[in-house]
């Protein structure tokens, strides 16, 4: 059970984000200054950066909790179920439920947000940063899974590329006024498309 104190930080950390969030959206990411965010947050600058390192990091942590998501996969998967057998069922479950992070949710905040991260420089360079630490995470999986340690590297960034191709291409296509619910088939069919194209390739060592 979460302790008080936890919680308590949580609650911070959360009215933080929400309030950066909100003011980025209205004004502009570069419009805002980290002081307003926290006069609006109702925090002292010293306690923004306590919890969030960077301007950025108040945009990005939303990403960061997704960052090693594909590695957590490969670990948690079931026994008997192969790494890439794995990756794909999970990424059909979270398409189903119009996880935001996989590109095929359309609510105007969250397709704002998406829009706001993709014209933003600094944060799409932030971005990158995450992908690196994923890739890491993932090579160290698939290790785990008795591959060697090329293999697994290659393999690593192969999954994850594909996995950004594919929520780039929900996105891309929402961005455009389609909805949801009307993508989803195709969404679906471009990942098993996809899912195949990396069975050619890495289906002998990971299934």
């Amino acid at each position: 059970m979460t302790g008080l104190r936890e919680r308590k930080k949580l609650q911070t950390r959360t009215a933080i984000s929400k309030a950066a969030i909100a003011l980025f959206l209205r004004s502009g990411f570069d419009r805002v200054s980290v002081v307003e965010v926290a006069e609006a947050a109702e925090v002292s600058k010293r306690t923004l950066f306590k919890y969030f390192p960077t301007k950025e990091d108040l945009v990005l942590h939303r990403f960061a909790d997704h960052e090693t998501e594909t590695a957590r996969v490969v670990l948690d998967r079931a026994a008997g179920e192969t790494p890439l057998a794995a990756l794909h069922r999970f990424f059909l479950d979270r398409l189903a439920e119009r996880d935001p992070a996989y590109g095929l949710c359309d609510d105007p905040e969250v397709l704002a947000f998406y829009r706001m991260v993709s014209t933003t420089d600094s944060l799409t360079a932030r971005l990158m940063q995450y992908g690196t630490r994923g890739d890491a995470a993932l090579t160290d999986a698939l290790r785990a899974a008795n591959a060697a340690q090329t293999t697994a590297y290659l393999a690593a960034r192969q999954i994850n590329r594909t996995f950004l191709v594919l929520v780039e291409l929900n996105w891309r296509q929402l961005a455009e006024g389609r909805r949801a619910d009307d993508l989803y088939p195709e969404a679906v069919a471009n990942a098993n498309h996809a899912f195949d194209l990396l069975r050619g390739g890495l289906g002998d060592h990971f299934g």
